[in-house]
């Protein structure tokens, strides 16, 4: 397990290396998700890293979820997937993929944003994961 994670810490900082003004706040985010749920698989992929407990329930990538325009300047994406459509102003775009099942974009690009609120949403998506 540890050489497992060993693996995933390489190669998520190999995914933000034309990014790594975001790096720490990925760690921090990662760091807190491993504190809260030690079970977290993480799989990083070409283009996102994926946290799983059993599904997957959150992902970190740079999907351009707003126009370039109302973007910070240094961002990831965290996208998490709930049961209904998340109401938030934090939130730059949600779909519907099939019914009852709905993805939410959530732009991150500073430490302040990695607060209780959006950790609640966390855990709401890793529930949904779990027992669906």
């Amino acid at each position: 397990m540890k050489e497992d994670m060993d693996r995933a810490r390489e190669d998520a900082l190999l995914f933000f290396a034309g990014h790594p003004q975001v790096y720490p706040l990925y760690r921090t985010l990662e760091e807190e998700l491993l504190r809260r749920w030690p079970q977290t698989g993480i799989k990083v992929q070409k283009t996102q890293i994926a946290f799983t407990d059993r599904h997957i329930y959150a992902c970190v990538s740079f999907l351009r979820a707003k126009r370039k325009a109302e973007l910070p300047e240094h961002y990831f994406v965290l996208t998490l997937g709930l049961g209904y459509p998340l109401a938030s102003e934090r939130v730059a775009a949600k779909t519907e993929p099939y019914p009852g099942r709905w993805t939410t974009h959530i732009v991150l690009s500073g430490p302040e944003e990695l607060d209780e609120e959006l950790y609640g949403w966390v855990e709401q998506a890793h529930e949904l994961a779990r027992w669906k």
